[in-house]
């Protein structure tokens, strides 16, 4: 059965008291209260470094069995190679979260790549290989290019989803290349017939048998984490 992953970029926001977290709960347990609420998050801490092992086993005992990180790759892969010769970095990484997956914790891997660098199959489809299999990966463009047929193909066939994401100056087109979607759903807030139209979208691609991991923007206020819920909700007899 298709299951739905519905979460926010982050967790660690004293701006969300009171409306989510308990204005008295100190930050050290506001992972463990999101995870009772929300069953999925994405980590942004692993773009700027690698985390370290008794940092992944902390977020582990604060959550309960089932819960998922899914985790944006380091962005020395994504930003400073720019997936060329990445292959030893790329381990490195993998390598760092292996306590997530050890777990059973661990959801699909982000890469997000620089808004300013145009498409370049063959470095992606060299790239691609380097990944193993067993992960759920996702690519998040941010250039227009890469939204082709040719880049669509390789993706389908490692079995890597096109993130779905939306941003001040692009949005993403939604093509289904994997068993899962990843959507990143950036606006600080939406209208009550738009969160009916991504309702329905998202019990559409459970229905069709796919899992579903969908984040909110996370800055600022608690709107995100409070959308998050309300799909879960609504969709948990899907």
């Amino acid at each position: 059965m298709a299951e739905l992953f519905a979460g926010t970029s982050g967790f660690a926001y004293t701006s969300w008291k009171p409306e989510f977290y308990p204005a008295e709960l100190p930050s050290k347990q506001f992972l463990s209260h999101y995870s009772r609420r929300l069953n999925c998050v994405e980590i942004n801490y692993t773009f700027r470094r690698l985390p370290a092992a008794k940092t992944l086993e902390g977020w582990i005992a604060a959550t309960p069995p089932g819960f998922i990180f899914a985790v944006k790759v380091n962005q020395r892969i994504t930003h400073i190679l720019r997936l060329k010769n990445a292959g030893e970095a790329t381990k490195q990484f993998l390598n760092a979260i292996e306590p997530l997956l050890a777990a059973k914790r661990l959801g699909p891997i982000l890469f997000q790549l620089p808004p300013q660098l145009k498409c370049d199959a063959a470095t992606l489809e060299a790239f691609l290989h380097e990944l193993p299999r067993v992960l759920r990966c996702a690519f998040e463009f941010r250039h227009e290019s890469w939204f082709c047929e040719p880049v669509y193909s390789l993706l389908r066939k490692r079995s890597v989803a096109l993130c779905v994401a939306e941003s001040g100056t692009l949005e993403s087109p939604e093509v289904i290349t994997a068993d899962f979607i990843y959507y990143r759903f950036r606006k600080p807030e939406y209208e009550a017939k738009e969160l009916r139209s991504i309702t329905a979208r998202l019990k559409e691609v459970l229905t069709s048998g796919r899992d579903v991991y969908a984040f909110f923007k996370h800055e600022g206020d608690p709107a995100g984490a409070i959308y998050a819920e309300r799909f879960l909700k609504a969709l948990a007899s899907t």
